[in-house]
């Protein structure tokens, strides 16, 4: 049995074997903290849900099997020394399974079945296949014998607690095949005219050409980003339930949402080569944007969060998004994207400005997407530099737009308005050297150590020089071997793991590499891009990392990282392919 390997290979342990489009990956990372011996068919309707368990079983004994599992892009594999068992997506809602050697047991990870929760499981007479419906997903999970047979059934239609599965062995040729299913309610028996072997080649070249699409730069200097590539592609689901739009979740681990600010950098990793995808990345918070002109915090599945917003980081990311495409918006587009981020900007101006304040505020550490920082440890309602610089970047970026569609009235009005907040910037939260936080309720003010106080530098070529100088001075010192600690590690609140309070995050890195650029700290840019390339390429995209040595943090398998990735690599190559050619 011959079966075409290419692509990266990379550990199921912190990367989800999954394909674009689908809601469900194989992985042994049943939630947070919870990683399983066996893989388990993981489910992301309703939430994260571990449905099934796949285990590989010696056909002599019954018992489990000793495997190695290994994963690339189109196909993941279970070897052990009496055969082995592939799995290929032949779509995002189908997988299919062949073995030879060895048996494969399918079982229901619930327990127990009560009459609002657990795993049924009997035999569809229609379809001659066994079915397992599942309370927590609402779906049903369809498995279809192609060759080899049953040879043994547990569980079949049990009500309460009980082991329920199949297990699939070889007919007389050694060799079994099989299809698994993830389905609504009902759709005509399993049949295909595809063999496994077309199913992976299928597969391998679906994602090689997005690859080329998202990394046609891609060098042996860059050697992460076409693993890079493959957690944005793996991450990406079709719409369904409140996901209006294909959308890149940030993780198909137990990240399985789109928050409001993370979104952002997606679009900007995919917009060159994936235009249509990478627009609908960025639209897709603005589709569930409410009355008030707020996003939502985060959207998922069945579940849009409304409790907290995210930065708004979106004038920024819309005027990268527009260069990056290779093609203009359209006036429909551009009208729809600038009334869109003209009630997101009116929400800050209205709704989170206290009475005669020039300033936004933020309600929680939550709101500005850095959870915990230490900036909010004194209160949590509290007036930022961070979010200040922000909304100048997008009021700026609505008055170019109102340029473009010819309304000049509009483009005074935020003209002025980002002026008037970058003067109270400056005038209410600048000492001459570095940025306070204050209370909205009040006129304290404290500093932190955390890199949240020096994000202004977003701000780029509308800073003051000094400022700008002052501002990289400072970062500097948040720079270890492996990139921008969160919060000064001689900090006496620094932690390792502490989430906001010093590990090293992909966001606050692009964001400032980016603003360091364009004030004309090229060579702290450069530095602080090198070693984010070098952590991603010597511990993958984890949501966050220890800066003090490297290792991935929290999620394993995070796009945003992903995409940051991406983003500096490709504009790495593009500085060195201008030098080069500058030479010759």
């Amino acid at each position: 049995m011959t079966v075409a390997c290419s692509g990266p290979a990379f550990s199921v342990h912190d990367i989800p074997f999954s394909t674009y489009g689908s809601w469900f990956g194989i992985s042994p990372v049943l939630a947070e903290k919870t990683r399983a011996e066996d893989l388990h068919l993981v489910s992301h309707q309703n939430g994260m849900h571990a449905v099934l368990g796949i285990v590989p079983l010696d056909p002599v004994t019954g018992e489990r099997a000793r495997v190695r599992v290994q994963a690339t892009p189109a196909l993941l594999s279970w070897t052990g020394d009496g055969g082995r068992v592939d799995l290929a997506y032949e779509s995002p809602d189908t997988v299919r399974l062949r073995g030879t050697g060895l048996g494969l047991q399918v079982k229901a990870v619930a327990g127990e079945l009560t009459p609002f929760s657990g795993t049924y499981f009997f035999h569809d007479p229609v379809a001659d296949a066994h079915v397992f419906t599942s309370y927590e997903t609402g779906r049903r999970y369809r498995i279809t014998v192609l060759s080899g047979g049953v040879t043994d059934i547990a569980g079949a239609q049990t009500l309460g607690r009980a082991g329920r599965g199949v297990t699939i062995g070889a007919g007389a040729d050694g060799v079994w095949e099989a299809a698994v299913e993830e389905l609504d309610t009902a759709r005509p028996p399993y049949a295909s005219p595809t063999t496994f072997d077309e199913v992976v080649t299928a597969v391998r070249r679906s994602f090689e050409a997005f690859a080329d699409r998202v990394a046609p730069w891609r060098s042996p200097d860059t050697p992460a980003a076409e693993l890079a590539a493959y957690v944005v592609w793996s991450a990406t689901v079709r719409p369904a339930g409140l996901v209006t739009r294909p959308a890149v979740l940030m993780s198909k681990h137990w990240m399985d949402k789109v928050w409001s600010w993370d979104h952002c950098f997606n679009a900007l990793a995919l917009a060159p080569g994936s235009p249509g995808l990478a627009l609908d990345q960025f639209s897709l918070p603005f589709d569930h944007q409410d009355e008030t002109g707020a996003l939502p915090d985060s959207v998922t599945h069945s579940e849009i969060l409304y409790n907290f917003v995210k930065p708004p980081i979106h004038g920024w990311a819309l005027r990268h998004l527009r260069r990056r495409l290779q093609e203009p918006l359209g006036e429909a587009e551009l009208t729809e994207v600038y009334d869109r981020l003209a009630r997101w900007t009116e929400f800050w101006l209205t709704m989170r400005r206290a009475p005669g304040s020039a300033l936004p505020h933020y309600q929680h550490g939550n709101d500005s997407g850095w959870d915990n920082a230490t900036t909010f440890d004194p209160e949590r309602v509290i007036v930022s530099a961070d979010l200040a610089a922000f909304l100048i970047l997008q009021l700026r970026e609505l008055a170019l737009l109102a340029a473009e569609l010819g309304l000049p009235d509009d483009t005074r009005k935020w003209t002025r308005t980002a002026d008037a907040t970058q003067a109270a910037l400056f005038d209410e939260l600048w000492t001459g050297d570095r940025f306070v936080a204050r209370s909205a309720h009040g006129g304290a003010t404290w500093t932190s150590s955390s890199l949240l106080d020096l994000m202004p530098v977003v701000l780029g070529e509308h800073l003051p020089e000094d400022i700008g100088d002052a501002l990289a001075e400072r970062i500097g010192a948040h720079l270890t071997a492996h990139g921008l600690a969160t919060e000064l590690p001689t900090s006496p609140h620094y932690l390792d793991d502490g989430y906001w309070r010093g590990p090293i995050w992909a966001p606050s890195t692009v964001l400032i590499e980016d603003g360091l650029r364009r004030a004309g700290h090229d060579r702290l840019a450069d530095e602080i891009s090198s070693r984010f390339r070098a952590l991603c390429e010597t511990s993958g995209f984890a949501e966050n990392f220890d800066a003090l040595t490297g290792a991935g943090l929290r999620d394993r398998a995070y796009t945003w990282t992903a995409s940051s990735y991406l983003l500096l690599a490709e504009a790495h190559e593009l500085r060195r392919a201008e030098a080069a050619e500058a030479v010759g």
